[in-house]
């Protein structure tokens, strides 16, 4: 494995078979022909994005930690820009604004927002109960 191997866009299309297949990952290449058949996804997952950039498809999917491992292993170079060459797809993983990673806040902002208003919510209710449960009687 040698990581200092610049590979371009079009050395990489030329790779799309089960036998020879790259993908690059976050402007790294990677050799996953070894891997194809392993694969827990099944060969068609990475055959659609053989000999391109596969980030977003990667990222999207939310590999665990040891996939990350594996994929480290297949490395076999970085990406060379060139004039022409498709812009990145992703540069991190997958966020709700881009550009911009999600952190666990972020997913549940939602929730404790919603929590919060049905407790604000009850608390009213329980107030204008009361309230009007002492004006009836006041009233009898």
């Amino acid at each position: 494995m040698s990581e200092s191997k610049e590979l371009t866009y079009s050395d990489v299309s030329e790779h799309t078979s089960k036998k020879d297949l790259y993908l690059v990952v976050h402007d790294k290449v990677y050799n996953c022909s070894s891997f194809v058949d392993e694969h827990p996804g099944g060969e068609e997952v990475l055959l659609d994005v053989g000999g391109q950039d596969a980030t977003e498809a990667f990222e999207d999917v939310g590999h665990s930690d040891e996939a990350r491992e594996i994929l480290e292993g297949l490395l076999i170079g970085n990406l060379k820009r060139e004039a022409g060459d498709p812009a990145p797809t992703s540069t991190g993983p997958p966020s709700s604004t881009p550009g911009k990673p999600q952190s666990a806040s972020d997913a549940a902002g939602l929730g404790i927002g919603v929590y919060a208003i049905i407790l604000v919510g009850g608390a009213l209710a329980f107030f204008a109960y009361q309230y009007l449960a002492s004006s009836s009687q006041n009233k009898s």
